[in-house]
């Protein structure tokens, strides 16, 4: 997302989101100062920027079913919106900044020159942490499972067999994924360039 693209999206969350949830009579929690409200709500437009329209205006119902408080009338805090904003519309593997993080850092390098680029990547988007070593051994683990079907999936194709559609959309998918781990590494070694 370049930065034209990142303000029109910061603006689209302050018109879809922010806005009418505070006009809906939301208003900043009471443990919490002005300046950090407007701190949390100026983050929440930067982190959701990437979401639809629609996605946004149905994350403003979601959101206002969370108020909070003894009537029901604070804003909920970021943490709780941009789980259910995950929920919604997870961010493409481009727009997470912990995705760039993992790719750009040498164990995303070892992964894409290694063959466990795709096994990674998949990992990341589902637990939303950076890799530990233990996680890491387990990823290898799969990657070597999903690099034999891979190999009998060609010794197949080499003998003239056939291939099932599912080993034909397994093997796209992976190709795809690696693909991704690639522009994701190129994409975060030249914003830490920029």
């Amino acid at each position: 997302m370049d930065a034209k693209q990142q303000a029109e999206g910061e603006r689209r969350v302050k018109d879809l989101l922010i806005d009418p949830l505070l006009r809906r009579g939301l208003v900043k929690p009471s443990n919490m100062r002005i300046d950090q409200f407007d701190a949390m709500t100026d983050d929440m437009c930067k982190r959701l920027a990437y979401m639809t329209a629609l996605n946004l205006e149905a994350l403003q119902e979601v959101a206002a079913n969370m108020a909070s408080g003894p009537a029901k009338d604070r804003f909920p805090i970021a943490q709780k919106v941009l789980k259910a904003a995950a929920d919604l519309q997870p961010p493409s593997d481009g727009a997470s900044a912990l995705m760039r993080a993992v790719f750009a850092h040498e164990i995303g390098a070892e992964a894409i020159a290694e063959d466990w680029g795709p096994e990674l990547l998949g990992h990341v988007r589902r637990t939303r942490q950076f890799p530990k070593p233990f996680s890491v051994t387990e990823i290898k683990a799969r990657a070597a499972d999903n690099a034999r079907r891979v190999e009998k999936i060609g010794d197949q194709r080499r003998r003239g067999g056939e291939v099932s559609p599912q080993d034909e959309a397994f093997i796209a998918a992976r190709d795809q994924a690696l693909e991704n781990c690639r522009r994701i590494r190129a994409v975060a070694l030249q914003g830490a360039q920029g």
